[in-house]
């Protein structure tokens, strides 16, 4: 991950949330803790604290909690799902490790959190990626979210 995301991201309290849920799903999948520690980590230790692997204090802690363990426990589901909406000659296990855990908490988002609309989904994991790469990886979390809400939210987009 880069030393400091963009300046200005998280300017709301659920953007804050969903930029600390990635880093905290990031921290999962290095495996040397639970979901729960980690979780307990950012509520408790590290919110307040600025820049990367911090959350801002006013965070939605809600979303946050929800984002995390929604992804956790969706995971298979997920990654099944997401596999399928990339590009043929990409794997799962190509793409990565950063840009996994925004895809999951974006895909998790667009399939079990119905109440948040699909560009508001969207456009907060791409925001996210351009907050920490600028090479292209937006491009790549848009059009592979694009497709996961093309597939979960058929009706959004027949109107």
């Amino acid at each position: 991950m880069s030393a400091q995301p963009i300046q200005g991201f998280g300017a709301s309290r659920r953007q804050a949330a969903r930029l600390a849920a990635v880093q905290a799903i990031f921290q999962w999948q290095e495996g040397e803790h639970a979901p729960a520690e980690i979780i307990d980590q950012f509520l408790s230790v590290r919110r307040g604290e600025a820049g990367e692997g911090g959350m801002r204090r006013d965070a939605d802690q809600r979303l946050f909690k929800d984002v995390v363990e929604g992804t956790v426990m969706h995971k298979a589901e997920l990654e099944q799902t997401l596999t399928g909406a990339l590009a043929q000659d990409w794997t799962w296990e190509r793409v990565d490790r950063l840009v996994r855990a925004i895809l999951l908490a974006g895909s998790y988002e667009l399939i079990h959190r119905k109440d948040v609309p699909t560009r508001v989904a969207i456009n907060e994991y791409v925001e996210i990626a351009q907050a920490f790469y600028d090479q292209g990886e937006q491009n790549f979390v848009n059009s592979v979210l694009d497709r996961i809400a093309r597939q979960s939210r058929s009706a959004e987009f027949a109107r």
